[in-house]
């Protein structure tokens, strides 16, 4: 069947800052405490959104979730009005305030998992938002993920919205970001490949946190009516984490036929590639690009987000999508060099998200892949969908409520609540989210 992929871009949100808040991504944790840049951040992922629309790229746009998220410390015991709510929460928990302020919805890639309808048994698409138990500050968005999806994706007779899993460690789900899927065409039968750092009740070691649980990926397989001859379970390198791969993506991506991965992306990675070759045998026959450490180490990997680079299908051949930090990379930009000069790669494009990067989030993290047959694609709400008018909208309304600096002392200051509840209030003039959609137009 003819299809496309649809990409879903978070909007990086007015209160974008660098809090460190996440354990095991090493620029997070390098940038902690530094002047951020919203208006920049925002500016630049809505730049990157605009190449992939003039590439031809289906390009959609997810809404920032409402911070500083005052329900949740409401719900902690702070009383008061909000201003009240606010400096109560950064007096007595500073560390739970700034996890309420956080961005980090604008990583899309964690907002879900998605199988297409070309996989799932009853020929719908499924989706189940990421609850990212993990991180407090992450485990915040799962509601306002799934509220933002139903209202992307509305129709039931071709999406299935489930409910994230439960909030547990057991089903610890990270999201897209342990996600892949190969196929000979975005609209034919795939292999699911969902890729694991734990499994439940496993012994913590000393080193970075396994995010993702085996038995959330089986769960959500099951959910999704995945043919289990269709699926496989992969074991992220616990080396891989400890060198700050903390998802999957940062060490490996799909395309279509194409798995683009580091030589220590998994634990088993014979068995991996040779479970692949099999439950795709009658498909279609995948392409492995695999990096060697000699030629790009772990190190390089994580440093330059190589393969947190989107990798797309212009005019039938493959495209790398990357930040510029992998040009600036000796290493990484060698090899990039070397795979358009071999023919392996049909191009790359080089992309500035700078402000996105330096908090641990390349450009596949920027991004949800949605596979949909054209029929299905119409059936998307049209207002999310970008175009040249749109674009130009959120950029004037970016350009106009957005800090252009925001230091770790700023975010304390209550007037941050009220500015960032006004643009919010107009962005849902722009995007048809409706007059509700934030907690505080319900109150």
């Amino acid at each position: 069947m003819s299809a496309v992929e649809l990409n879903l871009d978070g909007l990086v949100g007015p209160t974008h800052n660098y809090a460190g808040l996440s354990w095991g991504n090493l620029a997070s944790a390098r940038n902690k405490d530094a002047v951020a840049r919203p208006r920049a951040a925002a500016l630049q992922g809505l730049a990157k959104m605009r190449q992939l629309m003039a590439l031809g790229v289906p390009q959609g746009v997810l809404a920032p979730q409402e911070r500083p998220n005052l329900p949740f410390l409401r719900a902690l015991g702070f009383a008061g009005d909000d201003a009240a709510v606010w400096r109560a929460a950064w007096k007595d928990a500073p560390d739970i305030a700034r996890a309420a302020c956080a961005a980090s919805a604008m990583w899309a890639a964690n907002a879900a998992t998605v199988s297409p309808a070309f996989d799932c048994a009853d020929a719908r698409t499924h989706i189940t938002p990421a609850n990212l138990t993990t991180m407090l500050h992450r485990a915040l968005e799962a509601e306002g993920t799934a509220r933002t999806l139903a209202r992307v994706l509305p129709d039931p007779a071709r999406f299935a919205h489930h409910p994230p899993l439960i909030g547990h460690a057991a089903f610890a789900d990270e999201g897209a970001a342990n996600h892949m899927r190969l196929c000979a065409a975005h609209g034919a039968p795939g292999v699911e490949v969902f890729v694991y750092g734990r499994n439940a009740g496993e012994r913590a070691d000393a080193g970075f946190p396994g995010r993702q649980t085996r038995e959330a990926c089986e769960a959500i397989a099951r959910r999704h009516g995945l043919a289990p001859e269709r699926v496989v379970f992969a074991r992220q390198a616990r080396r891989a984490i400890d060198a700050g791969a903390f998802h999957n993506d940062v060490v490996a991506v799909a395309n279509e036929r194409v798995l683009f991965f580091h030589e220590h992306a998994f634990e088993d990675k014979a068995g991996v590639l040779d479970e692949i070759r099999r439950k795709a045998a009658d498909l279609f026959e995948p392409v492995f690009i695999e990096v060697k450490d000699a030629d790009v180490s772990l190190a390089d990997a994580v440093t330059s987000y190589l393969f947190n680079s989107q990798l797309i299908t212009i005019a039938g051949r493959a495209m790398l999508i990357a930040p510029t930090e992998v040009r600036e990379n000796n290493a990484a930009a060698a090899y990039v060099r070397d795979l358009v000069d071999s023919g392996a790669l049909g191009g790359v494009r080089y992309v500035e998200v700078r402000e996105s990067m330096r908090n641990g989030g390349g450009p596949a993290c920027l991004r949800l892949r949605v596979a949909l047959s054209h029929a299905d694609l119409a059936a998307v709400e049209q207002g999310f969908v970008l175009n040249e008018a749109l674009a130009d909208a959120l950029e004037a309304w970016v350009t106009r409520c957005y800090r252009e600096t925001l230091a770790p002392a700023d975010l304390a200051d209550p007037a941050l609540i009220t500015e960032t509840r006004r643009a919010l209030d107009e962005l849902t003039a722009i995007l048809p989210l409706g007059g509700d959609f934030y907690a505080f137009q319900r109150s």
